[in-house]
């Protein structure tokens, strides 16, 4: 197995504390938003054989396996984060395999460049993803009912407000929230910032309920995002608690830290809470407009200690080991690629020692036995 050397992205939501803090080392006072763990082509780890990218494809079936590389090609097909928010990210969802397939196809034809401001899809894949959290984390998933949106946004008492809570009051159900985001994403923007301003003001008044939305403004003033946020469930995840988002659901992170794993893809549709492109059409394309819960996931223990995070993609599979002192050594050896973190303790992964935030991949059919007193994440595929 080979130990990784991964890249630390520099986004501007990025806590400049939380990171660091886990890994032992200093903070730079620059925002560290995600450590990359994989062979995605934009910040493939090191390994002493030379990029993971690198050694996947001088011998895609030894480090893969053949059956991992007959269900999705010579690639690693998940790439595994750590993620801390210091701030929002965007509000966000990710196309389907189908329409991401679609979408790149279209734009390709078109000719649109694959670097351009306003291009959607950068690759042909769907973007499944998972979150765990390692501290209290907060974000918002899936829409609520939209009746309990009309509630939330009654309640404020902001007059240019209330034409969407009419709306919010119609049936069927999909359709009102399908007419409400598209008025407030293509609302006039001047009208839309002071509409912002005043729902600003009262959510920090009645705090509560109103309090993540007033921590969003704060990072966005006038943003017509925070309107749209409203619509969305709330969700504080504990410890060791997930979140599954599949595609078409409108989500973002807002604060903490956790690990991240996800198809190897970067389709991302915005419908707010940032500068950057906003298609409102295709975006309404893609949104699942009917109301969900949030789906809190808490892992289900198996006898040998694993306890697995169930979700239906088969392009990743994420689960943990929690292991006691003393306690002994588990062999997790398969015939699928691996890629071990470690978040707590000190541990060993064969020959290497991990502390936290280190991890090694193993490849395929590798003996991979861990021991120590810690807590590890593995991700695998399913196949």
């Amino acid at each position: 197995m080979d130990r990784l050397d991964n890249t630390i992205r520099p986004y501007a939501w990025g806590s400049p504390t939380a990171i660091p803090q886990l890994l032992g080392t200093e903070p730079t006072g620059e925002p560290q938003a995600e450590m990359w763990m994989g062979a995605h082509p934009g910040a493939p780890s090191r390994t002493p054989r030379g990029t993971l990218a690198e050694v996947v494809e001088a011998d895609p079936e030894r480090e893969l396996g053949a059956r991992a590389v007959a269900r999705f090609g010579p690639r690693l097909p998940f790439l595994l984060k750590l993620l801390a928010a210091g701030a929002p990210l965007s509000l966000q969802v990710h196309p389907d395999l189908e329409q991401a397939r679609a979408g790149y196809a279209d734009e390709e034809r078109r000719g649109v460049p694959v670097d351009a401001p306003h291009r959607n899809y950068k690759d042909a894949n769907h973007k499944p993803e998972l979150i765990c959290a390692l501290t209290e984390f907060d974000g918002l998933c899936g829409f609520r009912a939209p009746v309990q949106a009309a509630g939330l946004l009654d309640g404020l008492g902001v007059d240019s407000l209330k034409p969407y809570v009419d709306l919010l009051h119609a049936h069927p159900e999909d359709a009102a929230l399908r007419e409400v985001l598209t008025a407030v994403l293509t609302a006039d923007p001047e009208e839309m910032a002071h509409t912002v301003a005043e729902a600003t003001a009262a959510c920090t008044r009645l705090g509560g309920a109103y309090a993540p939305y007033a921590g969003i403004a704060h990072h966005y003033p006038g943003d017509p995002g925070v309107i749209a946020a409203m619509l969305l469930n709330h969700v504080r995840l504990q410890p060791g608690e997930a979140l599954y988002l599949g595609a078409g659901i409108p989500h973002a992170y807002l604060n903490g830290l956790g690990v991240e794993i996800m198809a190897n893809s970067d389709n991302v549709l915005r419908c707010g809470l940032t500068p950057k492109h906003v298609d409102v059409p295709e975006l309404l394309r893609i949104v699942r407009f009917e109301p969900s819960d949030p789906g809190v996931l808490r892992p289900e223990a198996s006898p040998e200690g694993e306890e697995v995070y169930e979700t239906p993609t088969d392009e990743f599979r994420l689960s943990r080991y929690v292991l006691p002192e003393g306690g002994t050594a588990r062999d997790l050896t398969r015939d699928t690629p691996q890629i071990l973190l470690c978040t707590a303790g000190a541990v060993r992964a064969g020959e290497h020692a991990l502390g936290p935030g280190q991890s090694v991949f193993v490849p395929a059919g590798e003996q991979a036995e861990i021991s120590g007193a810690g807590t590890i994440f593995r991700a695998t595929v399913v196949v």
